[in-house]
Formats: C-alpha cells, sequence, structure tokens
C-alpha cells in the first residue's frame, strides 16, 4: 500500500477537470497554491481554503487574471475551528455549487523539530488539530456534498516522516500518520459508495515554507518545486485515476 508510484510523465488532458467543483485547503501558498491554479487551468472552479485572506485573494488573483473559472474564497484557521465552521463551509458550498466533486487537503502545520519531551500538551493540540482533526471534520462535513458527484474525489496530503517516523519531528509524524488509519476506516465504511474514492499522498521533499522551516541548510534548487509534483493529484482528481481508492502514494523516493 505504500510502493511508491511514478506520475511525473502524467500529462492530463486539456479541460480534464471542466466543470468540476475542488475544495483545495491551504490555497494561500505553497503547494496549495500549485495545486489550485493548476486545477482551475484544467477547468475547475477552484474553493480556496486558507487561513489568511490575504493570500487567498493572491491565488484568486492569479487564476481570474489567467481567465480560468472565477474562484471563490473560504478562509478558516484550523487551529480554532469549531464544529459549526466546519459545517457552514460545506452549507456555503451546497448552497452555491450543489455538489463537491474533489476535496484536496494541502493545509499542514509545523512550526519547530524538537524532542518529544520538550513537546507541550498545546503543541499536540495544535498540531493534532490542524494535521488530523481539521482533514477528519471538513471531510465528514462535505461527505453529503461528495456523494452527490458522479465521481468524487477526497485527497489527504501526509509526510514522508509518517510513512516513516523519526527524531523530532514528534506530534507532527504522529498526526499525519494518523491519516492512513482514517483512510483504511473511511475506505472500508464507504465501500458502497462507488462514485466516492479517498487516497493518500506523500509528495515528500519540495521546495516549500515548511521545508525551508525544517531544513534552513539545504539547497533549495535541489528540491522537487510543488509544479513538479502536482500529476500525482491530478490524476487522482481526475477520471484517469478514478479507479484507485484507499491507497497510500509516494510521489518522491525517499531515503
Amino acid at each position: 500500500m505504500q510502493t511508491p508510484i511514478t506520475l511525473q510523465d502524467y500529462r492530463p488532458e486539456f479541460a480534464l477537470l471542466e466543470g468540476h467543483v475542488l475544495l483545495v485547503t491551504g490555497a494561500g501558498q505553497g503547494l496549495g497554491q500549485a495545486l489550485a491554479l493548476a486545477c482551475a487551468a484544467l477547468g475547475a472552479t477552484v474553493i480556496l481554503h486558507g487561513r489568511t485572506v490575504a493570500k487567498l485573494e493572491k491565488t484568486y488573483g492569479l487564476i481570474v487574471a489567467a481567465n480560468h473559472p472565477t474562484p471563490a474564497i473560504a478562509p478558516l484557521d484550523f487551529a480554532n475551528a469549531g464544529e459549526q465552521e466546519f459545517e457552514h463551509i460545506a452549507q456555503t458550498i451546497g448552497r452555491e455549487f450543489g455538489r463537491l466533486d474533489g476535496l484536496v487537503h494541502c493545509a499542514a502545520s509545523l512550526k519547530r523539530l524538537q524532542p518529544l519531551a520538550q513537546e507541550s500538551l498545546d503543541d499536540w493540540l495544535a498540531l493534532l488539530r490542524i494535521n488530523l482533526i481539521a482533514p477528519f471534520t471538513l471531510t465528514r462535513a462535505c461527505l453529503p456534498l461528495l456523494r452527490r458527484s458522479e465521481a468524487g474525489s477526497v485527497i489527504f496530503t501526509s509526510d514522508s516522516h509518517a510513512v516513516r517516523p523519526a527524531a523530532y519531528w514528534g506530534g507532527f509524524a504522529v498526526a499525519k500518520s494518523g491519516l492512513t488509519a482514517l483512510l483504511r476506516i473511511w475506505t472500508d465504511e464507504l465501500a458502497t459508495s462507488p462514485n466516492l474514492r479517498m487516497n493518500i499522498v506523500v509528495p515528500g521533499p519540495m521546495q516549500s515554507p515548511q521545508q525551508a522551516l525544517t531544513h534552513p541548510g539545504e539547497l533549495k534548487q535541489k528540491l522537487a518545486t510543488p509544479a513538479q509534483l502536482l500529476p500525482g493529484y491530478l490524476y487522482l482528481l481526475g477520471r484517469d485515476g478514478k479507479n484507485v481508492n484507499g491507497k497510500v502514494m509516494q510521489l518522491q523516493e525517499t531515503n
């Protein structure tokens, strides 16, 4: 289930996602922003989630300037959101669009690397809320909308250190590894919903704000760019990946 796959050569056909309504979390920067732009370029109407409105407005402006379908903005701070806020996003999507064809979880949070003995309860609560609890709660809220799609797709973004836990990755690695259990349970429970699939993508090291934080001395030029890792996500969102379900997909070989 954790065998790396090679999708770097995958090239989505023109207008692959035309007419699709997609929600991308963490769309204000990094991988989430790159994915939102790519999905819009393939014809999707993208709902942009993020914590910082100014960053979402920048992504919004880039999509509009390229004459792609007009996106929507759904700001929410996962660290402080309650169940009603997640339900509000789903209700708004239902009211405005009637369904949801894809939900991609790119939002993540890791402030520092440190030994477990130095991680406080507040540290763990924040890491679990943003990296595990929020993806679960938002997906649950959006399930009725995803079931209305002819081919709904949910993608959770995990991390290499969830697959291979290592010192100092602490609560972040634990939270991300929890996504695998979540995926397997939900895949079993949704076995009678053939039009809805869920998968995990492990993008691996890339040029991102998080990578710069955890590896400040690393040469950025040696890392993959978010754009280079998008084919795996687009494959799972489009018709070519319609039969892939319940998989954990690593996009890069890791040591």
